[in-house]
């Protein structure tokens, strides 16, 4: 117990730091590789993102790895996807299995891709235009991760994963050759990066309180400029507070979340998110997001029901996009 109380302590040491060091390497709208902040899974999104401190399924990798410590399964599988502003498809999958009855933690893996659809491609002319069409091309993304988790003790869970992050952005022109004809250079980078996260419950009723950190990773350079990945910390808090009337959790629970982020390429935000489930069979989800541009309501359902030892489950989210339009997010899951 002394080495878990050790290390309880260092984390929240860490956490508490990690905010000052950000803070110095803080570059507004000067990241790369976006992609791997877009929120995947409905659950998360329908909440306002505010999941960091609660426990989840497979899906937990993408928020705090340390969520899936206690999914209680042997298996679980989920898959999505996010229809995301301009016609921007993400597709996303993850799974975990907890062997020998969880003896030696949970072990996950993850999957995303973006389809960016068919982009015009011009270069720098002298017509009227100041531009020659030149075809298209199609970039792409993804991600593939591997992820840990553990439950230290009845209050203490950890998790981390490692990922690789590619980006395709096609081929562009660069030079002219003895011909005339165009030089293109292609454009791909991929790097490895890395998220840790920790949830601990304080014993006071189902309040619980975590954290995390994402996308760690070196710099990234194409021609000129270098780049970081999406750095973020999130701090969240979160209880079922029908507890505090002693309500069985397996009638109906009411789950209140709190997220304070620092990102390292845009302002602070807090997040609040709510989760009402009856019966264990169907939730109805709310959240709002403070100090977005265009952003802020976000909103959701989800249903799932047990066959004897396999359970089924549906999540849908709805987050309006000011003048971006609207964002749907879809996922089924499936626990064993």
């Amino acid at each position: 117990m002394s080495k878990i109380r050790f290390l309880i302590h260092a984390v929240i040491i860490v956490s508490l730091s990690l905010p000052a060091i950000m803070y110095g390497q803080q570059k507004l709208a000067q990241t790369g590789m976006g992609f791997i902040n877009v929120s995947t899974d409905p659950r998360a999104e329908a909440m306002g993102e505010a999941v960091t401190s609660m426990d989840g399924n497979s899906s937990s990798m993408f928020f705090n790895a340390a969520g899936m410590a206690r999914m209680g399964n042997s298996a679980d599988v989920s898959v999505g996807m996010v229809n995301w502003i301009a016609g921007i498809n993400h597709t996303y999958g993850s799974i975990a299995v907890s062997p020998f009855n969880g003896d030696y933690g949970v072990f996950g893996l993850t999957f995303r891709s973006v389809n960016y659809g068919d982009l015009q491609q011009t270069v720098l002319a002298t017509n009227s235009e100041g531009f020659l069409d030149v075809g298209t091309f199609s970039p792409t993304a993804y991600s593939v991760g591997l992820g840990y988790a553990n439950a230290l003790s009845d209050k203490f869970a950890v998790g981390g994963d490692i990922s690789y992050v590619y980006q395709d952005l096609g081929s562009t022109i660069t030079n002219y050759d003895a011909n005339g004809k165009y030089v293109y250079t292609k454009e791909r980078k991929g790097v490895p990066c890395f998220d840790f996260g920790m949830i601990y419950r304080t014993g006071f009723k189902s309040f619980a309180f975590g954290m995390d950190i994402r996308s760690f990773s070196r710099q990234i350079k194409y021609e000129e400029e270098s780049f970081d990945l999406p750095l973020i910390f999130h701090l969240g808090i979160s209880m079922n507070v029908l507890d505090l009337w002693d309500m069985d959790s397996k009638i109906q629970s009411l789950n209140v979340a709190v997220n304070a982020t620092h990102p390292r390429d845009y302002p602070e935000q807090v997040n609040v998110g709510l989760e009402y489930t009856f019966m264990q069979m169907f939730s109805l989800r709310g959240g709002y997001m403070f100090n977005n541009d265009e952003y802020g309501i976000t909103g959701g359902v989800g249903v799932q029901k047990q066959f004897d030892n396999l359970m089924i489950g549906l999540d849908y989210a709805y987050t309006p996009f000011g003048i971006l339009g609207n964002v749907q997010r879809l996922a089924f899951h499936f626990s064993y």
